[in-house]
């Protein structure tokens, strides 16, 4: 069977407020932490502007929307590649444990990375982790993420996305069937290109229950084909009838949310 051209993914981060997550190349997705487990997240109104700001300052990543409701950014992680942030505000914050989380890239000072980003208002979280070579902060709205040591060369600030699964192997398939990426590991995988973050199947600490906070999109490119028929040919869902939305709300095997974007959204083009 042909690999389907690699499409765009991009993060998006529901404000309670929570990072949305990519789909998996230059998309959108949601967050969780290493352990299965985060800090509980700040109550009150959700602020999506100061969790931008945030992540923005963090990643270096330049806002191409802002609105009252929305913030958008675009992540540059080579020539041709991106990874965009959203940031919209959502009524009702799922309470759910997180499944979803970045790891950023410590490179030679991770150190350095972590006292930069508690001087952007991140704050250092105990989840159980015990001695482990890697940092676990929070940022302003109560998201657990990982500052590692170690990790591949040509990521880009996030060094990963690991993503809880009922199935490693099973998902991993699932996500290179409707994205593209190759695989980078047992149940990694990651863009043809060889740059950017790897999305990591990891086994789930429990089963899921309530939505994510965190999720990716897929950003269909010219020439995929209808991506949603691909996702449920693999063993995914989607989420009642088609919408006047721009996107289709889907699920993996696992259950794990993501949105597929209509080529109206696609905007510029990931190349490998």
């Amino acid at each position: 069977m042909p690999v389907p051209a690699p499409r765009s993914v991009q993060r998006c981060f529901e404000p309670d407020v929570h990072p949305g997550i990519i789909g998996v190349v230059a998309a959108t997705l949601p967050l969780h932490s290493g352990a299965g487990a985060t800090r509980e997240p700040r109550k009150g109104r959700p602020r999506p502007h100061r969790l931008a700001r945030f992540w923005t300052a963090a990643l270096g990543a330049e806002p191409i929307t802002t609105e009252p409701d929305l913030v958008e950014a675009r992540l540059r992680i080579g020539d041709d590649l991106f990874l965009d942030l959203c940031f919209p505000r959502v009524t009702a914050p799922s309470d759910a444990p997180a499944r979803l989380h970045p790891d950023l890239a410590g490179g030679a000072r991770p150190q350095d990375v972590v006292r930069r980003l508690l001087d952007l208002g991140a704050e250092p979280a105990d989840i159980g982790q015990g001695d482990v070579p890697w940092t676990v902060l929070t940022d302003p709205e109560g998201n657990a993420f990982c500052v590692l040591a170690e990790h591949e060369r040509d990521t880009g600030p996030i060094a990963a996305l690991p993503l809880d699964s009922a199935d490693p192997g099973r998902d991993a398939a699932f996500w290179a069937g409707i994205t593209g990426w190759v695989p980078a590991g047992a149940t990694a995988l990651r863009h043809p290109s060889g740059v950017g973050p790897l999305l990591q199947l990891w086994p789930e600490p429990e089963p899921k229950r309530g939505k994510n906070r965190l999720h990716l999109d897929v950003r269909p490119d010219a020439g995929d084909g209808d991506v949603v028929d691909r996702v449920l040919r693999s063993g995914g869902t989607t989420s009642g009838a088609p919408s006047d939305h721009p996107w289709r709300v889907c699920a993996d095997p696992s259950g794990n949310e993501f949105c597929v974007l209509s080529m109206a959204q696609g905007g510029e083009r990931v190349r490998p």
